[in-house]
């Protein structure tokens, strides 16, 4: 076995992880060093960011409940002069990574600490690595002033959280550990981290959809979800996540579900390039192909797996491909034009790696 070369950076993060949990959010608002809070959320959870807000009082800024998929830079930038106006001294995001990200956008510009409470499986809080949308594009970057300073992972928040959703935001959470496995810079505690958190919401995902409310399952996701994010925010992202920013930010499809549809075909396109990688998925899943276990975990759970399904267009496919090549990027196998066409009919009809 070859020496192994590497580089891993540690990063200063603090982590409360438990049921029950959220009780901690004013000690740890004061670990933080702010007094003033605001509240995000999207419409939909406005009810668990009131909730939030109760919580901490006379502490709380305010609420801002208009987080949305793929933050609109209209939105961020109604959410800074907000968060200026009310003089909010930090930033609490209760929800997904729709909330999460609208939280970053205000960090990005006001340096604004976050805490996050994630209720979904996205795995941005664990990342400096940022989206805006402006003008149909979605631009991403990273920057440490977007890193959470603290996360609060209360698997009771996610007991509500629907299956499908459940299912899909724990496939997109898998999704950044599997490409962490063949990342260009890739290391030896990420792989470590990447097959636990597969395993886990591999696990876990079947359990949630045969019972909702199992607080083992939840919150075995809620653990791998961690690990993956972790992953995410460490090491490089390759094929997959190009494209899905690709099919979210110009066509506006649903983060989790392109995800969940897309990573199969990704999968299958490196596997000849990456088979240590795909080795260590399929052993994580408890199968013999990655691609194709990755495939029937959505399929046998109920998420869908054809982007057709999802609002995707078969005639914007050439373009969704012109998109995915403009910029190079590591990728285990070149990034091949006729293949990645290919790729996204597949994923298209929905087939079966």
């Amino acid at each position: 076995m070859p020496v192994q070369s590497f580089v891993y950076n540690s990063v200063p993060q603090r982590v409360v992880f438990g049921a029950g949990s959220l009780q901690h959010l004013a000690r740890e608002i004061d670990a933080i060093g702010a007094r003033r809070a605001l509240v995000l959320s999207t419409p939909e959870q406005r009810p668990q960011a009131e909730r939030i807000a109760d919580m901490l009082g006379a502490r709380a800024a305010g609420v801002f409940d208009r987080a949305v998929m793929h933050v609109p830079i209209e939105t961020a930038r109604e959410a800074r002069d907000v968060a200026q106006r009310l003089g909010a001294e930090c930033a609490v995001a209760i929800g997904g990574g729709s909330t999460t990200g609208l939280g970053k956008a205000i960090a990005l510009d006001s340096g604004l600490p976050i805490l996050a409470i994630p209720t979904t499986y996205a795995g941005s809080e664990m990342t400096p690595i940022y989206g805006i949308t402006e003008a149909g594009m979605k631009k991403t970057g990273k920057d440490w002033r977007v890193l959470p300073r603290t996360v609060i992972y209360d698997p009771e928040l996610s007991l509500s959280l629907p299956v499908g959703m459940s299912v899909t935001s724990g496939i997109n959470a898998i999704a950044h550990a599997a490409e962490g496995l063949y990342a260009s810079d890739a290391n030896p505690v990420m792989d470590l981290m990447a097959h636990e958190g597969i395993a886990a919401l591999g696990r876990a995902l079947p359990a949630i959809r045969a019972s909702a409310q199992d607080p083992v399952a939840r919150s075995d996701a809620l653990y791998g979800a961690w690990l993956c994010g972790t992953v995410l925010g460490n090491v490089g992202m390759a094929l997959h996540h190009k494209l899905c920013h690709t099919l979210g930010g110009s066509f506006n499809l649903p983060h989790a579900e392109t995800h969940t549809i897309v990573l199969p075909h990704a999968l299958a396109y490196n596997a000849a390039a990456a088979p240590e990688a795909m080795a260590r998925i399929a052993k994580a899943l408890g199968a013999g192909n990655a691609a194709q276990a990755v495939f029937d975990l959505a399929r046998d759970n109920g998420a869908s797996v054809a982007l057709r399904d999802i609002g995707m267009k078969e005639s914007d496919l050439d373009l969704a491909c012109a998109h995915a090549l403009q910029n190079q990027y590591p990728n285990p196998r070149p990034l091949e034009r006729d293949a990645i066409r290919a790729l996204l009919q597949n994923a298209w009809e929905g087939a079966r790696p």
